[in-house]
């Protein structure tokens, strides 16, 4: 049966109005108009987001870097078991997550980039079947506010949550500390270049104690999980001795740990090792980020930095020696 025919006469009435507001942003030249369109919908129907995720399996991604990548290749190497909905575009909040869902109804798999603030109602409304969470830094304090309330939000959202897969980088301090009481983790080392945010434990506030990758807090057993998946410049490791070898079409490191989230993610969902490597590294261009301008003579690399972690990542993708 189409998801379409379970959506409520309310659902469909906001879905109609979205998709004429939709329409008229696109014929005033403002744009495809899914943000619009979304907002219409919610406002006609604050449920329609529950009925548009009902019965779908899905990822939601999220952290303060790297959610547009990761939820890009975790699409791809789930499109190698079925349909995938997903934003196109990075719109992360209510709207935009209503759009992608209402463009792609009938999919049966959702891979959904979610704003860390947004997580924990979006999660009651969908009911992932698994939880990616990449890395937790400063970003917009003036909209977000101070990352330990993010952890602890967060935390709350995964016990809600009991039966969702969470898909942890355990190379974050915070992000451990969110995942650390789930019944189900699945443990990533996807890196870490960033760690002025983790400088004290947020479970009992005493120093974060460092010893190359590995680290500890000093105040209790709270420590740096042994991964299930970890990765280094060629291949990608997994449970059971898995080897992947891993060239991906995106540059940095950072961008090799969120392929390996990715991956983790698409074979808890049911695909393999092998099919979502593949996938994750035909991936090229994110809503424009890393795509190549023409500049005169030069070829000009667009690269996305909005925060301290992020600009350290972006610097490190500069080639000195290119002229």
């Amino acid at each position: 049966m189409s998801r379409s025919t379970k959506i409520t006469t309310r659902g469909r009435l906001a879905l109609r109005a979205a998709a004429a507001a939709s329409w008229a942003s696109q014929k005033a030249g403002r744009g495809k108009g899914s943000m619009i369109g979304g907002l219409i919908a919610l406002k006609i129907d604050p449920s329609v987001m529950t009925q548009l995720g009902r019965d779908r399996r899905t990822v939601i991604v999220t952290g303060t870097n790297g959610k547009s990548t990761t939820t890009r290749m975790t699409a791809a190497a789930l499109a190698t078991l079925d349909e995938v909905a997903t934003q196109a575009d990075g719109a992360n909040m209510d709207a935009g997550i209503v759009a992608a869902l209402n463009s792609h109804i009938d999919a049966p798999l959702a891979a959904i980039e979610v704003d860390e603030l947004h997580v924990p109602h979006v999660a009651d409304a969908m009911n992932p079947e698994a939880i990616v969470l990449l890395n937790l830094t400063r970003d917009q304090l003036d909209r977000v506010g101070e990352i330990n309330m993010i952890e602890r939000k967060l935390r709350a959202c995964v016990a809600a949550h009991p039966d969702a897969v969470i898909v942890a980088n355990c190379d974050d301090v915070l992000v451990t500390s969110v995942a650390y009481d789930a019944k189900n983790v699945v443990w990533v080392a996807a890196g870490s270049g960033w760690v002025g945010d983790a400088t004290s434990c947020p479970r009992t506030g005493e120093p974060i104690v460092w010893e190359g990758t590995h680290w500890r807090s000093t105040g209790s057993d709270f420590a740096r999980p042994e991964p299930d998946w970890w990765l280094d410049d060629d291949n990608l490791y997994g449970p059971d001795g898995l080897v992947v070898p891993m060239k991906l079409a995106l540059p940095g490191k950072a961008n090799r740990g969120n392929a390996a989230q990715a991956v983790a993610a698409s074979v808890v969902m049911g695909a393999t090792a092998q099919d979502a490597v593949a996938a994750a590294s035909t991936v090229q261009d994110v809503a424009g980020r890393y795509s190549t301008v023409q500049v005169g003579p030069h070829s000009v690399h667009m690269l996305l930095a909005k925060n301290p972690a992020g600009w350290q990542e972006a610097l490190s993708m500069i080639d000195p020696t290119v002229d």
